[in-house]
């Protein structure tokens, strides 16, 4: 596969006219963001300066001056209640933003927090579209102490087909990393923030002369307000659409854009042994990862052997659906650079699915209006099917830029395992117009060969979302054939077509109302066994939704609902059930197939509430309770879902996260519990200077079933068929009752050049949460190194 690489020819501008003596500075140019004035045209200043938190160097006093912010949630289109000024000046190497923050209502909220954890202080973050095509821009964010936060924000308009759409704005994926230098410090009148950006760490385009999108944000926590430089209105398709820009960038110098990142990392293994315990050291692993700058709009990047970075193991989760698998993000560095130009509809594309990778490469870039993203992969055996055989991955993603906010994209993946491979094609496009209306089409499919048996199959989908200021539609219809198979994506479910209708509609109250807003959705929800749907036979799920969401003064938000559902009897989620049956001839028993209740109904109750981020404490409380189908024996049941979750942050350097979840399913013929799954979580961090933290986390995972019956129906046991053995057995209780802790020093004082030592162990116990005869099964220990080269 043949991608060409376009190589940057660049003019140097010539010097401006000589000034013949010194004078004042002048003043700086004033662009107020309420009264529209967001096309900036940025001074060049060559001269050094220190990121130190302080404004106070000649550059600033002539710099761009941003001021006139407006509130964009939880109600837009007022003036800010907080003022914010941002100066804005370059150099030739580096964009230099300035923030001054005033503060008069009270305590300004700023801890010194781990990077990318500063969403319970106050922060700004700048939103740069160095493309200025309204579809994406980098996240740089930093809290009144200069903490760090940075990541990418993409528009994609992909349909959630949920209750509540019409959110104020995306949200950024905070995963990538980016090198930048930031400062802050706390004033009378609030607080300073200074952050230098180095054109090394960014793409932009190939020329001469740049015009860049811009938008500056602040979060003020002890009101829960978002104020933004540009006037942005909620009544929008593109949130990106409706930033300034910065105007007049020339003769920028990235120089040489390589990154040399070298790792090296070592794990010691313990598990029992006949005598004591036994550790089992491994060789040290090296690897590294190559990004190179190929021209100011294209990169390169190539990884030997990288490391899967878990540094914290995945948290654990609660399924409300055993037919839904769950999704864990990426966290490898090599992997999460340029990740957002691999974002397709769906998740066609999900970078976990390379394991074990022992070597590979990526191209990514933006070519005259074009993404074009590749990566390739070789994975090790252990991954294979034949487990003889190395996986390789073959990665393309294409997305052009129509119009002002529309787009049109293609991907292709294949993952080759020997003679068995799995091939998908994509076609996509966003269409947005009439300035609020969106609408979203796909079609994919795949081709996948295991043996001698090749299947093709098709995805389908159309979504049509309308993003008012008060109503708000979403209408999608997505379906994917049972034979769809996705080996480099991530699909929840195949074999089903969903149909989604959601109306909401919001109310805002007058400044300074205790409902500053309130929102009243209505949800109706289908799902079709795939080819139930082409036969136009009747759904399987059914769904009513009627939801309540509100936003109170101070922050406070709180979220309502009223669950009315029915499910259909799923044989394919039950083909290996059974039960025990007297014999006919009153002699022994016969094992019979299950075939269930023909249809579940359900009435169930939704309540949220989230606390405002206090200066020491936030939470919030999750709860779902009714009548609900009980999965383990396919029989109504009284369930209860709930999640409890705490922060407190008793100083500036310690931070203390507290969750439970728990989940329970009692049988409504006698009120037994067929099911109850619990799980406490404490995460402590103690940062002890700004590149230094340690943490210590607990996980308990407590997890009880009964022995299974055919509660609905009969009351028989239920049996499982075991394909190993080829016999029937009975489904009897189990428990597993596992406490995991892990601790961990990190000294990371930049992206890439990092310091990791950490212990984890497993434990487990026959009577959950007792912790008196907890029995430890598996430990280890971990140290990861590597240094960024910035050459």
């Amino acid at each position: 596969m043949f991608l060409p690489v376009i190589l940057l020819v660049g003019t140097l501008a010539g010097d401006g006219p000589l000034v013949p003596r010194l004078k004042s500075p002048p003043a700086p140019t004033t662009y107020s963001g309420i009264e529209g004035q967001i096309n900036v045209r940025v001074p060049r200043n060559d001269a050094d300066v220190r990121t130190d938190g302080r404004l106070d160097e000649p550059q600033w006093k002539t710099a761009a001056l941003l001021t006139g912010f407006s509130q964009f949630s939880p109600s837009d289109g007022r003036p800010a209640e907080d003022s914010t000024q941002a100066l804005v000046w370059y150099s030739q190497t580096a964009l230099h933003i300035g923030i001054r923050a005033f503060e008069a209502h009270g305590a300004v909220h700023a801890t010194l927090a781990d990077r990318d954890r500063i969403s319970a202080d106050d922060y700004v973050e700048i939103l740069l579209g160095t493309f200025n095509d309204q579809r994406q821009a980098t996240v740089f964010g930093a809290n009144p102490l200069g903490v760090q936060s940075d990541g990418v924000l993409v528009e994609s308009g992909q349909s959630g087909g949920g209750d509540f759409i019409g959110s104020a704005r995306p949200s950024a994926d905070l995963s990538p990393d980016f090198v930048f230098q930031s400062s802050g410090r706390l004033t009378e009148y609030g607080y300073e923030v200074e952050i230098r950006i180095p054109f090394k760490s960014l793409r932009y385009q190939p020329k001469h002369e740049q015009q860049w999108g811009i938008n500056i944000l602040r979060r003020v926590q002890h009101s829960g307000y978002e104020d933004s430089w540009a006037p942005a209105k909620r009544a929008a398709a593109s949130f990106l659409a409706q930033a300034g820009t910065l105007d007049g960038l020339t003769d920028l110098r990235r120089g040489l854009v390589l990154d040399v990142n070298p790792v090296i990392t070592s794990k010691v293994s313990g598990e029992p042994a006949v005598a004591g315990w036994h550790y089992d050291a491994d060789r040290p692993e090296a690897g590294a990862n190559v990004r190179w700058g190929v021209t100011d709009n294209v990169t390169l990047n190539g990884t030997i052997n990288p490391d899967f970075s878990q540094v914290e193991s995945d948290a654990g989760q609660v399924a409300f659906d055993p037919r839904q698998a769950l999704f864990f993000s990426e966290k490898r560095p090599f992997f999460l650079d340029g990740i957002e130009q691999f974002s397709t509809p769906n998740s066609l594309i999900y970078t976990r699915r390379v394991q074990q990778p022992i070597g590979a490469v990526k191209l990514t870039g933006k070519v005259s209006g074009t993404d074009i993203a590749f990566l390739s992969a070789v994975d090790e055996q252990i991954t294979s099917l034949t487990g003889e055989d190395n996986p390789v991955f073959n990665i393309l993603r294409i997305q052009r830029d129509l119009g002002s906010q529309s787009r049109l994209g293609i991907a292709y993946t294949d993952r080759i395992d020997g003679e068995n491979y799995n091939r998908v094609a994509n076609a996509d496009a966003r269409i947005v117009f009439g300035k609020i209306y969106s609408t979203q089409l796909q079609l994919a499919g795949s081709t996948t060969r295991r043996g001698d048996v090749k299947t093709d199959a098709p995805l389908w989908e159309a979504s049509f979302n309308r993003n008012g200021r008060a109503l708000n539609i979403d209408y999608t219809i997505r379906g994917i054939h049972e034979d769809f198979r996705a080996q480099s994506g991530f699909i929840s479910r195949p074999g089903i077509v969903r149909s989604n209708i959601t109306h909401n509609y919001t109310l805002f109250g007058e400044r300074g109302a205790l409902f500053e807003s309130f929102t009243g959705g209505i949800t109706l929800d289908g799902t079709w066994q795939y080819r139930r749907f082409v036969e136009q036979r009747d759904a399987q799920d059914k769904k009513l939704h009627f939801n309540t969401n509100f936003t109170l003064r101070g922050g406070w938000q709180a979220r309502a609902s009223l669950f009315v559902e029915t499910f259909g009897y799923d044989p394919g989620l039950y083909a290996n059930y059974a039960i025990e049956v007297p014999s006919s001839t009153g002699a022994g028993l016969d094992t019979v197939a299950f075939t269930g209740t023909p249809r579940i109904s359900n009435t169930d109750y939704y309540l949220r509430v989230a606390t405002p981020q206090f200066k020491r404490f936030s939470g919030s409380a999750f709860a779902v309770w009714g009548r609900d189908e009980n999965f383990f024996e396919w029989s109504p049941a009284d369930i209860l879902y709930l999640t409890l979750v705490a922060n407190w942050r008793p100083t500036d350097k310690l931070r203390l996260n507290a969750q439970y979840q728990h989940q329970q399913f009692d049988r409504r013929t006698d009120g037994t519990t067929v099911g109850v799954r619990k799980i406490p979580r404490l995460k402590m961090e103690y940062q002890i200077a700004r590149p230094i933290f340690v943490r210590v986390i607990g996980e308990y995972d407590a997890d009880m079933q009964d022995d299974l019956r055919d509660d609905s129906r009969t009351g028989a046991p239920i049996l499982i068929f075991n394909p190993g053995t080829g016999d029937y057995s009975r489904a009897l209780g189990s428990r597993r009752n596992n406490l995991r802790t892990e601790w961990l020093f990190s000294y990371q004082p930049s992206p890439g050049t990092v310091f990791f030592a950490g212990y984890g162990s497993t434990l487990n116990e026959p009577e959950p949460l007792r912790f008196g005869s907890l029995r430890r099964t598996v430990d280890g220990f971990f140290v990861k190194l590597s240094y960024l080269y910035r050459l």
